[in-house]
């Protein structure tokens, strides 16, 4: 019985998620191989590496668009769309975004890392994407980001991945789509994911779920979730932190006031911490076995902006 406690005193987005877990971890090789599965490994590159965030070494991970196209189209395009944000960076981060989200504000920061990609990514896109999107985003837009929750279910149960790590990924894709459903007076089958269908969402989302099985993790536990404060740009105009989608899915569960002006916490991370926590609170008593940060895209003055995680029995 393996407990995994999400220290998310600095947010969380599916990309620092994701870091996290290889920094404690979890195996890459086995997420590369698993994520081919999905069978679009020809629109995306992941990368990893480690990064210092005031004082602390953390494991920074993206998920970077090739073609041309692709690029931008997701990134923007995403996303961005809406939402924003997800992962908007996600995130965001990534979401992240993460990361990326948050992006908004600060993208500058991050570029550093990785800008790029997320960059584009994710709420940058807001703001800066422009850049990118630009151009391109339109056009292909098309591409995926105009993914329907239905395209990206069955994008999931056709592959060849384990029945558990489908389970989990499309809950937690569940939960976004009847978040995003319910902000824009939709149903569900006619939620399309212009954040959530981008590419970097989908690995994201399908790359916990591969990671959390890998660890055999049992339960999740999860610290009360800060969201951040401000106001971010999404492609609906300029919106409260947290994202309309992101407090829909966080109802019920306890937050952390924060006066952090930045979107901590993205749509995919809100998803991930409702889905996979069955508890939130102070960390659990257990026996501490393995321990891993997650990095965020944005660098913040007076605290690292990291995800801890802690897995213990």
């Amino acid at each position: 019985m393996k407990t995994l406690y999400l220290d998310c005193f600095s947010g969380i987005s599916g990309d620092m998620f994701i870091g996290a877990l290889l920094d404690a971890g979890g195996d890459a090789d086995h997420l590369l191989e698993e994520l081919k599965k999905l069978q679009i490994s020809d629109e995306y590159a992941l990368t990893w590496k480690h990064v210092m965030k005031n004082g602390i070494k953390a494991l920074k991970f993206d998920v970077e668009l090739k073609q041309e196209e692709h690029v931008h189209s997701h990134g923007h395009s995403h996303g961005h769309d809406h939402a924003h944000s997800h992962d908007h960076g996600h995130s965001h981060d990534h979401d992240h975004a993460h990361s990326h989200g948050h992006s908004h504000e600060h993208s500058h920061d991050h570029e550093d890392e990785h800008s790029h990609d997320h960059g584009h990514s994710h709420g940058h896109d807001h703001t800066h994407s422009h850049s990118h999107d630009h151009g391109h985003s339109h056009d292909h837009d098309h591409h995926h980001d105009h993914r329907a929750y239905k395209d990206i279910v069955q994008l999931i149960e056709k592959s060849a991945l384990a029945e558990p790590v489908k389970h989990t990924a499309l809950q937690i894709f569940k939960k976004i789509g009847e978040a995003e459903g319910k902000i824009h007076g939709l149903p569900l089958e006619r939620v399309h994911f212009h954040e959530v269908g981008a590419v970097d969402s989908i690995v994201d989302i399908v790359g916990a779920a591969i990671l959390l099985h890998q660890l055999q993790i049992t339960t999740v536990k999860c610290a009360p979730v800060p969201v951040g404060v401000g106001k971010i740009r999404i492609d609906h105009g300029i919106y409260p932190v947290p994202a309309p989608a992101t407090l829909e899915m966080l109802k019920g569960i306890p937050l952390e006031q924060s006066t952090i002006r930045a979107e901590l916490t993205t749509p995919t991370g809100a998803a991930i911490a409702a889905v996979l926590a069955e508890s939130f609170g102070p960390m659990p008593s257990f026996k501490v076995e393995a321990i891993g940060y997650g990095a965020g895209t944005k660098t913040f003055p007076d605290h690292p902006n990291v995800l801890r995680v802690v897995i213990g029995e």
